[in-house]
């Protein structure tokens, strides 16, 4: 006998979209100059993206997550496309029935791997001899001076087999190579293509980048990272006795000039007493690079990556950035 359904109460379907982005391409590349440089170059990258939208009470959130290398196929073999999925439905869920997050200064602690992005937006584009050499940068005439924590030590290195940003040779023929930016706190250098080099006076660093022959080639990033510090997570977590703890990020703005930010916490929990509370929704971390890489008291051993693609003035390049887990003493978070 068929069961009458009427009186059942309905269980609301929280998820609403799932959109699912696939990229591979094998580009090969030919740069000859008239200084008789000659040199070819094959690049195979493949990429896989996971958008889902949960939808609960009038309320949308979304959850991303991707992950990509220099490779073909074979990249495939070494991850999980369903977990991929099932971590974006789960923040997308998360996030949707959260509660919204508090606004005021206070501590942030920012998880591993894409949680670099910020970095890569607020400082990492100031090191560019794009806008070094024009003299726009904050961080122009700044060599050899503190522009951060002795913590933190930032790293640009096109040559890490398999990344996604990597590459033999940047798009002048200049071999690619790892140019630390900052160490323990010290700027270092800066990410120098060709025709800046002249400019400044140095060498190119292997950053000359574009996205095809129909852009001229400018300092771009590769793979940008805060290099791992000796705090565990946990260590993190439980030295914190408030504060907002940014599992995931999302997108956001950035003045390259003044290194001004705005970012979105696409995943984020409330800390309180040294242990992780309810999760939160709605926040947004707003300040500046500097600021910010001098305000890094914590940072962790859990060094991870995070693939995108990053935009500017010759074309959009695939780019890979990270970090390990680390706090930032004071930042300013809105929300409600």
């Amino acid at each position: 006998m068929r069961q009458s359904l009427s009186g059942i109460k309905r269980i609301p379907r929280l998820i609403q979209q799932v959109r699912v982005n696939y990229v591979d391409y094998d580009q090969r590349v030919v740069i000859a100059n008239s200084q008789g440089l000659f040199v070819e170059d094959e690049r195979v990258r493949t990429r896989l993206s996971v958008g889902v939208s949960a939808l609960h009470e009038g309320e949308v959130q979304t959850g991303h997550m991707s992950q990509g290398a220099f490779a073909g196929f074979e990249f495939y073999q070494g991850i999980a496309v369903e977990d991929l999925g099932r971590e974006s439905a789960r923040i997308a869920k998360t996030a949707v029935k959260a509660g919204h997050a508090p606004s005021g200064t206070m501590p942030v602690i920012i998880d591993k791997g894409f949680g670099g992005v910020l970095f890569h937006e607020a400082s990492g584009h100031g090191l560019e001899a794009t806008s070094v050499a024009k003299g726009i940068s904050v961080y122009a005439g700044m060599k050899d001076t503190q522009v951060a924590s002795p913590l933190v030590s930032a790293i640009d290195d096109g040559t890490i087999q398999g990344a996604w940003g990597s590459s033999v040779v940047d798009d002048e023929g200049t071999p690619t190579r790892k140019n630390v930016l900052i160490d323990k706190g010290i700027l270092k250098g800066y990410m120098i293509d060709r025709f800046n080099g002249l400019k400044m006076g140095e060498a190119s660093t292997g950053s000359g980048r574009r996205e095809s022959y129909k852009y001229e080639p400018t300092s771009r990033m590769t793979n940008t990272y805060i290099d791992k510090g000796e705090s565990t997570f946990d260590e993190i977590i439980r030295d914190t006795d408030y504060g907002l703890y940014a599992r995931y990020m999302g997108g956001g703005s950035v003045n390259p000039a003044t290194g001004e930010f705005n970012f979105a916490v696409m995943e984020g929990y409330m800390v309180r007493g040294g242990r992780i509370a309810e999760p939160v929704r709605g926040a947004t971390l707003i300040g500046t690079g500097v600021e910010v890489l001098k305000n890094i008291d914590r940072v962790g051993d859990n060094l991870a990556y995070g693939q995108g693609m990053c935009g500017s003035v010759s074309g959009s390049v695939p780019v890979n950035v990270g970090q390990p887990t680390l706090r930032v003493k004071a930042i300013t978070v809105g929300g409600r």
